[in-house]
């Protein structure tokens, strides 16, 4: 379904895809969430062979900041309500089509990116609105879970 030299940018949510979309929440008001290393393994791997990687993010949080931190090279984008302006903003940047574009989301806020891009990716435990969109590829594993990992893998 996919091939790598269509896809020239791998943009995706962050929370439930790097994520299992939890918030740790401590007594004292702190917060934590978890990544999985092979997620952070597969940017890495995209970035060597020259594919841009992008989060757009409904949220802020510090766990994005660690990627930006390792990979400053790669597009953030926070507490952004309309994702769909910013993936075509980061398309017109790299003058880039819809074609070469794979977006990866797993809530109804990441919808429209979806039916955007010709290649929509979501997780196993995606909301099931998302599992319906059109042409969809559906990982094995759910998000937080290495399945940043399994597209990687599967482009490369």
């Amino acid at each position: 379904m996919f091939k790598k030299e269509d896809i020239k940018i791998f943009i995706c949510d962050f929370d439930g895809i790097f994520t299992d979309g939890k918030l740790t929440v401590y007594s004292d008001g702190r917060t934590s969430k978890q990544i999985d290393y092979k997620d952070i393994m597969a940017v890495a791997n995209l970035l060597k062979s020259g594919i841009k990687f992008a989060v757009i993010s409904g949220e802020k949080s510090a766990a994005i900041e660690v990627l930006k931190e390792k990979f400053p090279s790669i597009d953030i984008f926070q507490n952004e309500r309309k994702k769909i302006n910013v993936l075509k903003n980061l398309l017109d940047k790299y003058n880039l089509k819809p074609q070469n574009a794979l977006y990866m989301g797993d809530d109804i806020n990441d919808t429209e990116c979806l039916n955007f891009v010709s290649f929509p990716v979501t997780v196993n435990n995606a909301h099931i609105n998302v599992k319906s969109v059109k042409n969809i590829f559906i990982t094995k594993n759910n998000g937080g879970c290495s399945a940043v990992r399994e597209v990687a893998d599967y482009l490369l």
